[in-house]
C-alpha cells in the first residue's frame, strides 16, 4: 500500500515522543495504522536536536513513521524538513495555516505526503485552501490548541462543533479523505474515548489521534460499522434497482446517494 493510500484510510495515528527512542518500537507494535514521531510539543527545546537524531537512526534502520515537525517560526523547522526530505517521510504539519508553506513542503523529495494539523482559528478559517493544497492527503483537528486559543473547554463538543464540521466540509470540497479527530486525554477511560470517537464519526470524521497504545483498539472498534449498519447496507444493495433509479425499501426511498452510502459502509467493514 502506498503512503498516500495508507494515510487516507488510516483509523488511528499514535503519537510517540521523539525524545523517547525506547518507545519507538513499542509504538510500532501497538497495532496503530500510523505511528507519528513527535518532534514538536512532546519534546523540550533542549532535546529537539537529539530527538531528531534518534528518529534519523530509527528510520535508517528501516522503520516507517509520520513525523510531526516543529513550526515554521521555530529554529528547528529547517532541520526537521531536511530530515523528512532525506527519508521521504510523511509529514504532520503543526499549526497549519498557510497553503504556501504546505506547497513548499510538498515539493520536497519529489512530493511528500502531508497531514496538516489544523489547530488555530486562522487554520480553521483557511481549511478550504489547506485541504485543496497538492500533497495534502487529509487534515487533522488539533482540538486542544484551538480550545486554548478560544478560551473554551476542549471536552465541550458543542463549543467545537463548528470547527470540526468546517474541516469535514473542507475535506469533502477538496475531494480528499475525511479528517482525523483530535486527541482524547482521558488515558484510562475507554467509555469517554469511545463516545468521543462515535461523536466524531457522526460528524463525518474517520480517524483519531491517539496518545497511548491502549487507545488504539477502542478507536478501531468505535470507527467500525455496527452490525445493524452492515445489515442495512447489505439489504439496500440487495434490493436497489440495477439502473440506479429510485426504489422503495422498507418504506424508505432508496436512490443513488443512499446506495453509495451503503457501499461506503460495507467498504469499511
Amino acid at each position: 500500500m502506498t503512503t498516500h493510500r495508507l494515510l487516507a484510510s488510516a483509523r488511528s495515528f499514535l503519537f510517540v515522543p521523539g525524545n523517547r527512542p525506547d518507545r519507538f518500537d513499542k509504538a510500532a507494535a501497538a497495532g496503530a495504522d500510523v505511528v507519528v514521531v513527535d518532534l514538536e510539543d512532546a519534546v523540550a527545546p533542549a532535546e529537539k536536536d537529539d530527538a531528531r537524531e534518534h528518529l534519523r537512526v530509527w528510520l535508517r534502520a528501516g522503520s516507517t513513521a509520520m513525523v510531526r515537525i516543529n513550526g515554521r517560526d521555530t529554529p528547528w523547522y529547517d532541520a526537521d524538513l531536511a530530515l523528512v526530505a532525506e527519508f521521504g517521510a510523511a509529514v504532520m504539519v503543526a499549526k497549519a495555516e498557510d497553503p504556501a508553506e504546505l506547497r513548499r513542503i510538498a515539493d520536497l523529495h519529489g512530493g511528500l505526503a502531508m497531514l496538516p494539523l489544523v489547530e488555530t482559528a486562522v487554520g480553521v478559517r483557511a481549511s478550504t485552501a489547506i485541504c485543496a493544497t497538492p500533497g495534502v492527503v487529509r487534515c487533522a483537528f488539533g482540538s486542544m490548541d484551538l480550545a486554548t486559543e478560544l478560551g473554551i473547554d476542549p471536552c465541550d463538543r458543542e463549543a467545537l462543533l463548528w470547527a470540526r464540521s468546517a474541516l469535514v466540509m473542507a475535506s469533502a470540497a477538496a475531494s480528499i479523505a475525511p479528517p482525523v479527530d483530535g486527541v482524547t486525554t482521558a488515558l484510562r477511560d475507554e467509555d469517554t474515548l469511545t463516545a468521543d470517537v462515535r461523536y466524531a464519526r457522526r460528524l463525518g470524521m474517520t480517524g483519531k489521534l491517539c496518545i497511548h497504545p491502549s487507545q488504539v483498539r477502542p478507536v478501531h472498534t468505535a470507527l467500525a460499522p455496527s452490525a445493524a449498519e452492515l445489515d442495512w447496507a447489505r439489504r439496500i444493495l440487495d434490493l436497489a434497482r440495477p439502473d440506479g433509479s429510485a426504489a422503495g425499501v422498507d418504506g424508505q426511498m432508496v436512490d443513488a446517494p443512499i446506495v453509495e452510502r451503503a457501499r461506503r459502509i460495507l467498504a469499511c467493514s
